[in-house]
């Protein structure tokens, strides 16, 4: 008897508005059997971001448009169960974009294998494109040097943890910007931040002054919106500003206002840049060699929030804009 595979398909455009549960839809089909070049995967976990509900809007920018009735897109790590390609066989685990749905046939060129070991579901977080994003953003346009004030909007999500631990590595004094004591604790006494600002205590921009003097030398935004805009304001001179993502964006579900304080980029003779990831995809190899390494020698730390069972993707994609997750949001398939 072939499996059944439940899917969530893509039901609503959520444009200037959360996303709500009838944005998805519900459907249960078989899974397709691998044609020549391909393999039958079976999801294990699902990867959730925020440029997930810019996808359904179609405001992605760098992915190709969605379609209302496709299954909803998300990355993922799962098992080969069939295998009509070589260089994949059955047991194989391997990362792609496997969708909301149990089973996913998709080309060999498209999966990535990956070692089965006690990392398996990093390869969605901290050894995938969060920490990739993380490594190549920070080293790349960041170019931190020892003794710099780094300072990390969304510093509690899986992106901004991990540039602020990587700048720790390179010799930064580090400050995270997270909503909540809870959050701004654990960036301190468990990653070991230098300080942290808890957005939702008042003023940001004060805080910040009181904590950096100086001004930012590496200012790392995945916020956008308002408190960018007060941190551009806090530029140190030569200042680089890596703009990595907007939550802020995405739950507008349009462009926020541009930031008043842009004109700092000239007095302080700054750099600002914005930069895709999968543009340093050739170089991944030896970045997850790096990350695998320091995370086994206790030098970097990751956190996952982790649900279960399919029926409650949407809810958790729901958590990201509520502040909920806490680390990298995974849900496990029963």
């Amino acid at each position: 008897m072939s499996p059944v595979n439940r899917q969530w398909l893509i039901n609503g455009r959520p444009n200037g508005r959360p996303l709500q549960d009838d944005d998805f839809k519900w459907v249960e089909t078989a899974p397709r059997e691998p044609a020549p070049g391909e393999a039958l995967v079976r999801t294990l976990a699902l990867s959730f971001d925020p440029a997930q509900k810019g996808w359904m809007e179609n405001i992605g920018g760098y992915v190709a448009p969605t379609e209302i009735g496709e299954v909803m897109r998300g990355s993922g790590v799962g098992e080969v169960v069939a295998s009509n390609a070589p260089g994949l066989a059955v047991g194989d685990k391997v990362t792609g974009m496997l969708g909301w749905q149990d089973y996913a046939t998709l080309p060999a060129k498209d999966l990535t294998r990956v070692p089965g070991d006690e990392l398996l579901t990093a390869n969605l977080g901290v050894l995938g494109t969060t920490g990739m994003t993380a490594f190549f953003g920070l080293n790349k346009i960041g170019k931190p040097f020892p003794g710099d004030t780094l300072v990390v909007t969304g510093a509690a999500g899986a992106t901004g943890s991990v540039v602020g631990q990587i700048g720790k590595l390179a010799g930064c004094r580090v400050i995270g910007v997270a909503g909540g004591e809870a959050k701004c604790r654990w960036l301190v006494d468990e990653l070991g931040f230098d300080a942290a600002v808890d957005y939702k205590a008042g003023s940001v921009r004060q805080q910040l002054k009181d904590l950096a003097p100086q001004g930012v030398d590496i200012l790392w935004d995945n916020v956008g919106g308002s408190i960018f805009n007060d941190l551009l304001a806090q530029l140190a001179l030569h200042a680089r500003v890596v703009v990595c993502g907007g939550i802020s964006r995405y739950e507008l579900g349009k462009m926020p206002a541009g930031p008043e304080n842009y004109f700092n980029l000239i007095f302080k003779r700054a750099h600002m840049e914005g930069f895709i990831v999968l543009d340093y995809a050739s170089e991944y190899p030896w970045a997850r060699e790096r990350i695998a390494g320091w995370i086994r020698q206790g030098r970097l730390r990751y956190k996952e929030d982790v649900q279960h069972g399919l029926e409650n993707a949407p809810r958790t994609l729901m958590r990201l804009f509520a502040g909920e997750n806490f680390g990298k949001q995974l849900l496990k398939i029963a």
